[in-house]
């Protein structure tokens, strides 16, 4: 579809889905004056691929997974020779499209210029967290005390340069650190069952609870800015070509407004009955929260070889990590449980209590081939907002910004 516009602004939204993406662009609708009504087939906000993801608002690390660099383990991914990393493939026509966008997208070009794209929305993201703080004070175990992602190799390090010189960042912005310096920062770094050659701090990054942020922005919109709700009630049908588009509920209850926004991550049944055809699908991720250890890691720590985060979120540790691209059913693998636990022992055997781990999570992560979202107004009373990847949590407030301008490009003056 081409992207519509109109010279009317809508006044109403309904916005489909309540994770992370779908809560943030409420606000950035609400808070300019539209009547936003938010639906979602959860009873609560964030119950889906928002519930329990790695914590990290990585607003640096926008790499794009598809890489030069990523060609040469294709083989041993399909074959599931990476346990941290698996491709099934499937005879799906739009997985095999997907592939082979992915692997075109596969070249020191595109990744530059994929990675790019998400840097920005990311930066954008992080400017629309900053000034939402400095209007609520909503509780979501937010801290800003930077990321160490851990290098166990000199081609990990020739990366992150390589990474270092792409975005045009100073010293100021990241530093590569060796050993000693990277225990001095944090002592937990220690106690780590491997130890790395090398590691990047990022001093500006920030943690927090996607679930608790969600599920705060939802009281908050509801109590301030008069957003109504339907939870617990899944979407059967969108009609757009109504005299005003009208969005159908499985009970039969039918909502009409002026535009619809589909934020619905990894779902999607919308997207087929509406004909969008956009590069989407799965990667599924796995994480525990358990117990702070005895050498917890104060700041957020990437396993880059073991693909696992450690995040402090409070008095807990989230352990997240796990790609599986090809598995679409939500269900919690014990097998793939079993990876992630032995892995986050072997690399910081004392960061958690895992004998007391809870919320044991699986999720589908909405991935594109480029690993950049889709943002788009095919109609003048839809807008999608779909594809974050591994990145939701960090790109939902700028996405959300990016969903006003898409309305208005001064979205300031509504």
């Amino acid at each position: 579809m081409s992207t519509a516009s109109t010279s009317t602004k809508p006044q109403s939204a309904i916005v489909i889905g309540a994770g992370v993406v779908g809560t943030a662009t409420a606000y950035s609708l609400a808070r300019r004056g539209m009547q936003v009504t938010i639906i979602d087939a959860r009873d609560k906000a964030a119950h889906g691929t928002s519930y329990a993801n790695g914590g990290q608002l990585s607003y640096l690390y926008t790499g794009s997974l598809a890489n030069h660099r990523i060609r040469s383990e294709l083989p041993e991914l399909a074959l599931g020779m990476n346990p941290a990393f698996r491709i099934r493939i499937s005879p799906d026509p739009d997985f095999i499209a997907w592939l082979l966008s992915f692997l075109r997208n596969c070249t020191r070009a595109r990744y530059q210029r994929n990675s790019r794209a998400s840097l920005e929305i990311a930066l954008e993201s992080q400017a629309a967290m900053l000034s939402f703080l400095q209007k609520h004070a909503l509780d979501f175990d937010y801290q800003v005390k930077g990321k160490i992602q851990l290098l166990y190799t000199k081609k990990a390090i020739n990366a992150i340069e390589e990474n270092f010189s792409l975005k045009g960042l100073t010293d100021a912005d990241q530093s590569l650190m060796d050993l000693p310096a990277l225990e001095k920062l944090e002592p937990a770094i220690k106690r780590a069952g491997e130890k790395p050659m090398a590691g990047l701090f990022t001093p500006s990054e920030a943690v927090g609870d996607a679930r608790k942020f969600a599920m705060g922005m939802l009281d908050l919109l509801t109590t301030e800015y008069d957003v109504t709700t339907h939870m617990g009630h899944r979407v059967s049908d969108v009609d757009l070509n109504a005299s005003k588009p009208t969005v159908t509920l499985e009970t039969g209850l039918k909502l009409e407004t002026d535009l619809v926004v589909l934020c619905t991550g990894p779902d999607k049944a919308l997207m087929r009955k509406l004909g969008l055809k956009l590069p989407i699908f799965s990667m599924k991720g796995y994480s525990i929260t358990a117990p702070r250890g005895a050498a917890a890691p104060d700041i957020s720590i990437t396993d880059s070889k073991r693909r696992l985060v450690f995040t402090p979120l409070g008095d807990k540790i989230r352990i997240g990590g796990m790609a599986d691209l090809g598995w679409t059913n939500w269900d919690v693998d014990p097998k793939r449980l079993e990876v992630l636990m032995s892995n986050a022992q072997h690399s910081f055997p004392e960061a958690a209590d895992y004998s007391q781990a809870h919320d044991q999570w699986a999720g589908l992560r909405p991935m594109t081939p480029d690993s950049v979202p889709r943002l788009g107004r095919p109609h003048p009373s839809l807008i999608y907002n779909l594809g974050h990847g591994m990145l939701g949590w960090t790109m939902a407030m700028g996405c959300g910004e990016r969903v006003a301008r898409l309305i208005d490009p001064n979205p300031e003056s509504f």
